[in-house]
């Protein structure tokens, strides 16, 4: 069966997971301009190399409490779904991506971790406080459940 690797990383006391392939780097430079009527969860922008990373909270996204920005927090930058075309990813991994450069908010970031597909169970109902909406399943390690970030959910915006 196949391998999967994530990303984890923390909200709270909550241990989540992404898939690697969405993640093009894990940033600590936090110097967010704030954005006007924005979203509540959108945190500001992010010049990154030139680049403007839009930040989303990803607390707040998930129905959670703002994050604090603290010493250990940090910024996952996603690849876009252009990115992921031009290195060939499977059609599921592009259809997570955004057109757009979006980086998440985490209280911290965790191990690599290598799960086989068989290992990953379906979502309870809520991880925590986190509905099943945004999980696409849960994978028991040693230290507990990693709930695993549905990307492509948590991106669309509901109008």
């Amino acid at each position: 069966m196949a391998e999967k690797q994530f990303t984890t990383f923390k909200l709270g006391e909550d241990l989540f997971g992404i898939d690697i392939l969405l993640v093009r780097e894990i940033n600590r430079s936090l110097q967010i301009t704030p954005v006007e009527q924005a979203p509540e969860f959108v945190t500001g922008l992010l010049n990154l190399r030139g680049q403007i990373i839009t930040v989303i909270d990803l607390g707040v996204r998930l129905g959670l409490e703002k994050r604090e920005v603290m010493g250990s927090t940090r910024c996952i930058v996603l690849k876009t779904a252009q990115e992921l075309l031009n290195r060939h990813a499977s059609e599921n991994v592009v259809k997570s991506a955004s057109s757009d450069q979006v980086g998440f908010l985490v209280d911290s970031v965790g191990d690599m971790v290598s799960v086989s597909e068989g290992d990953i169970a379906p979502p309870p109902a809520n991880l925590g406080q986190v509905s099943e909406k945004f999980l696409t399943g849960v994978v028991k390690l040693e230290h507990g459940l990693v709930g695993l970030l549905d990307v492509g959910r948590v991106l669309h915006v509901q109008g």
